[in-house]
C-alpha cells in the first residue's frame, strides 16, 4: 500500500506545472470537451508509465541491491534538482490534436509528452525501488489524473492560484526525502 500511496503523492505534486498539465490546459481551451481529454490523458499515462514501471522492475533484476540502492538514491535527488525546473509545452506537441480529434490528439500528445518526462523517470525509479511495480503504475497514474483532471475542467483560472513554486519545493522535499532515505538504506527492512 505504501507502494501506492507515495507514488500518487510525489507525481501528483510533481505533475503540478509539469508540461503536461500545461497541455491539458491547453488542450480544454481548445477543445472544450473534457472526457475525451481525461481518456486520452488516462490512456496515455497507462501505457507510458506501464513502460516505465516494466523498465523499473526489469532494472531491479540486473542490478546487486547495493548499486540498485546507490542508483535509486541518486536518481531520487536528481529527481528532486529536475522537479524545481519548470516546464514548458513545446509546439509541435500540440499541433498533432488538428489531425487525430480530441481524444486521439490527447492520447498521442501525452504519450510523446511523457516520454522522457520527469513523471515517467520518477515512475520508473518508483517502480525499481518497490517490490510492487503495478501499484506503483495504478499510483503514478492516479496521481497524473488528480493533477490533471482538475486543470482540463478548470483551465486557466486555476493555473493562476497554485502556488507552482510552493507544490515544485513539496515535491522535490518528498523526492529528496526518498532519496535520502534510500542511501541510507532505510529501505532495507523491504530487501532494498
Amino acid at each position: 500500500m505504501e507502494s501506492l500511496l507515495v507514488s500518487t503523492g510525489v507525481i501528483a505534486l510533481a505533475e503540478i506545472g509539469d508540461k503536461t498539465q500545461l497541455l491539458a490546459f491547453l488542450l480544454a481551451a481548445r477543445f472544450k470537451k473534457p472526457l475525451p481529454i481525461i481518456a486520452g490523458i488516462l490512456v496515455a499515462t497507462i501505457f507510458n508509465h506501464g513502460l516505465a514501471g516494466a523498465l523499473g522492475a526489469w532494472i531491479t533484476s540486473l542490478l546487486t541491491p547495493e548499486v540498485l540502492r546507490w542508483v535509486l538514491g541518486l536518481s531520487f535527488l536528481g529527481m528532486a534538482a529536475w522537479t524545481l525546473v519548470p516546464d514548458r509545452i513545446e509546439d509541435d506537441e500540440t499541433t498533432i490534436a488538428s489531425r487525430f480529434g480530441v481524444f486521439g490528439a490527447t492520447l498521442v500528445t501525452f504519450f510523446l509528452a511523457e516520454m522522457g518526462d520527469k513523471t515517467q523517470v520518477a515512475t520508473v525509479a518508483m517502480a525499481a525501488h518497490y517490490p510492487a511495480p503495478l501499484m506503483v503504475v495504478a499510483g503514478t497514474t492516479l496521481g497524473m489524473l488528480i493533477a490533471d483532471v482538475p486543470a482540463v475542467f478548470a483551465g486557466d483560472k486555476l493555473a493562476a492560484k497554485i502556488p507552482l513554486k510552493l507544490v515544485h519545493g513539496i515535491a522535490a522535499a518528498m523526492f529528496a526525502g526518498l532519496g535520502l532515505a534510500t542511501l541510507l538504506g532505510m529501505g532495507a527492512r523491504f530487501g532494498l
